[in-house]
Parts: structure tokens; sequence; C-alpha cells
């Protein structure tokens, strides 16, 4: 009996010590996080740079699975101003199962008292790439193979834009686009499509256009609440220096709308993309991306123009003591089209259904890690990015 009891606290006593080292090791854990949290904070406070290092993998229907490795800066841009908002640059080197490597970044800034703002699209793709030609036809009854649809393809974008504050929440600026898209090693199927025949070898395009825009939104890159509105008309032209003729006008509209505490937001998004002109393939309006209808192979479906619309709900939680924490989820539904005013057949039109979940994880103050997975019309996807699709 003695040694039942010597053995029983033995045993309790190894318990004992083993929990109080797990106990200790949590503590360590949470103390060293919430240094790290301080650190931040001051930091954020104090206006100074900020950089999120990433490395995480991913897929989607184009590139196959990747691993990217990126980062999220963000910056004052005058740290004396509490006024304005941080700016931030989310920046991401991918390569994929399939060979490609993507680098794309978005900065996204403010100047002068927020009378300034410059935001970019920074992108380059050198990848096996698969081109089913023009139209929604297309896409639906060209056969994806390595006789009819594939072929190497090199793109560029630089998008800077350059938006001055007239009035509050009211913008007009300059939007300047410079392009490219070069496709090699084209199979049977590509060679003899008519578009990239003519335009394959006049890959470069530059534009110049305006933009008015309307912007109440509390944080660009994660809205709460606001209204978003935006209108440009953009001229590529050979006199600018690029090698095509065509315009391009958008519509972009969006809305935010608090529906339960802070962070817990239902929001949606009507955008139209219309093209005019000669417009070469690379450049033809393309859903499928990870800003609008996540799950389709981007590219798949192109035309002159396209149209989307998506509701998203954006839920953000909170912890036990009532603070929010830095976790959330999003789910969407959503449609879209693609077509030519030349051709167009109301009867005719695909419209492609588009639903989808996401977790939402805040690197910086108001600023996410999103991972979503997208579904498509027999296609699917998995996105990693920096803050929100719109």
């Amino acid at each position: 009996m003695i040694n039942k009891f010597i053995t029983l606290f033995i045993l309790l006593l190894l318990l004992s010590n083993v929990m109080n080292g797990q106990t200790e090791k949590q503590q360590n854990k949470e103390d060293k996080k919430a240094r790290k949290d301080s650190i931040k904070a001051v930091k954020v406070a104090e206006g100074r740079s900020l950089i999120s290092p990433l490395l995480v993998p991913g897929y989607t229907p184009e590139l196959g699975a990747l691993l990217a490795v990126g980062g999220l800066w963000s910056f004052k841009t005058d740290r004396d101003d509490d006024e304005i908002q941080r700016s931030s640059m989310p920046f991401t080197l991918s390569y994929t199962s399939t060979g490609a490597v993507v680098f794309n970044a978005k900065p996204t800034t403010f100047w002068l008292k927020d009378k300034l703002r410059i935001t970019a699209d920074l992108w380059y793709k050198n990848m096996p790439d698969n081109y089913w030609g023009v139209g929604a036809e297309n896409a639906i009854n060209t056969q994806q193979s390595d006789s009819t649809t594939a072929y190497q393809r090199e793109w560029w974008w630089i998008n800077p834009q350059f938006l001055y504050q007239f009035k509050e929440n009211y913008f007009a600026g300059l939007n300047v686009d410079y392009n490219y898209t070069k496709g090699s090693d084209p199979s049977e199927g590509v060679a003899e499509d008519p578009n990239y025949q003519v335009f394959n070898d006049r890959p470069l395009n530059s534009g110049l256009g305006l933009i008015l825009r309307h912007d109440s939104r509390d944080i660009p890159v994660n809205a709460w609440e606001g209204f978003y509105l935006d209108v440009s008309a953009t001229a590529y032209s050979t006199a600018f220096g690029g090698d095509n003729d065509y315009q391009i006008f958008l519509i972009d509209y969006r809305q935010y709308e608090q529906v339960g505490k802070p962070g817990q937001t239902m929001t949606w998004q009507v955008k139209a993309r219309l093209g005019n002109g000669d417009i070469p393939y690379g450049e033809m309006g393309q859903l499928g991306n990870p800003f609008d209808l996540r799950g389709y192979t981007w590219g798949r479906f192109r035309d002159k123009s396209l149209f989307f619309v998506m509701p998203e709900y954006r839920h953000t939680f909170y912890k036990n003591d009532g603070k929010i924490s830095k976790h959330g989820a999003v789910a969407w539904v959503g449609t879209g089209t693609v077509w030519d005013f030349d051709k167009v057949d109301s009867q005719n039109m695909e419209w492609l259904p588009n639903f989808g979940v996401g977790y939402r994880f805040e690197l910086q103050p108001r600023m996410n890690l999103r991972l979503d997975v997208g579904i498509g019309q027999e296609s699917s996807g998995i996105y990693f990015n920096f803050n929100e699709s719109f």
C-alpha cells in the first residue's frame, strides 16, 4: 500500500512538472508574442516602416501548385501627420510546378495630407500558358491540350495612377499604362488564331487616360464602410510609343456597409470594362484573376468587354474579452461574362457562376493576409494574397 502511495505521488509530481513546463512554455510564447505586438504598435504609432515577410504555398488553375515568397511593407509618407493613412505595398515572387515565374506588387500610397494618392499595379509573368481564343464560345468549346491551346507567354504590366483630391472624397487624375504580351512556341491551335497572328508581333501597348473617382472608404485596402465609384477612359496609341490603337472605358462601383460589430461588413462590387478598337489578345478583358471571379483560369474567358457583379460578406472574429481578434472569414457569390459589342447576342451570352470562402489574418493593423478558395464552372483555385480582392 505504501509503495502504491509513493508511486502515485511520484506520478503526480512528474505530471505537475510536465504541466508546469507546458504552462511555462505557453506563457513564454504568449509573452514573446505580446512583446512583438507591443514593438509593432510603437512602430505604427510613430509612423515607422514595417515589413511582414511571408513564405506560402498556393494553387491556381493556370499556374498549378506554387510557392510564393514576399511580404507586406507599410509606411507613412509623413511621420508628423497624425491624420494621413499608412501607405502599403504588398509584393510576391512565385515559382510554380509548371515552371512559371511570377512577380507582382501593388503599392497604395498617400501624400501631401492625402491631397495626392499614387497607386500602381506592377506585374511580370513568364509562364507556360494556354490560349483558347477570343470569346466565351471558344473558351467553352476549345479543348485544352498541347496541340490546341498551349504556348509560352511573357507578360509585364506597369500601371501607375496619380490622383488629386480636389474636394473631400472626390479625386481626378491620370492613368498611365504600359504593358507587353509576347507569345512563343505556339501550338497549332494558337498559331492559327487570327488575333494571335495579327498582334503577337505587336506586343507593346502604351496608354494614357483620365480618371474621376469618389472614394469615401475608411481604409482603402480593407474597407469596413464607405462608397467607391471609379470612371476612367484610357486611349492606347502608337503616338504614345505603343504598337496598337484602341480604347478602354472602365466603370467600377463598390459599397461597404457595417452589418454587426466593426469589421463585420457586407460589401459588393459591380464592374464593367468596355473595349473599342483593335485590342490585342493579351489586353482583352479577362475574367478569373485573384481580384474578381476567383476559381476560373485567368485568361480562358476573354473578349473586348467584360462585366461582373460580386457580393461578399466579411466577418472579423472577436475574443472572449470582447476585443477584436486578428482572424476573419469571408464568403462570396458572383457572376460575370465577356462579350464584343459588334457580335453580342444577349440570348447567347455565357454567364459564369462563381462562389467561394476565405480566411483572413491581420498581419498589420487593417492589412490582411488572405487565403481564398474559389469555385467556378468545372474549375477551382486556391489564392494567397495580401489585402482584400476589392
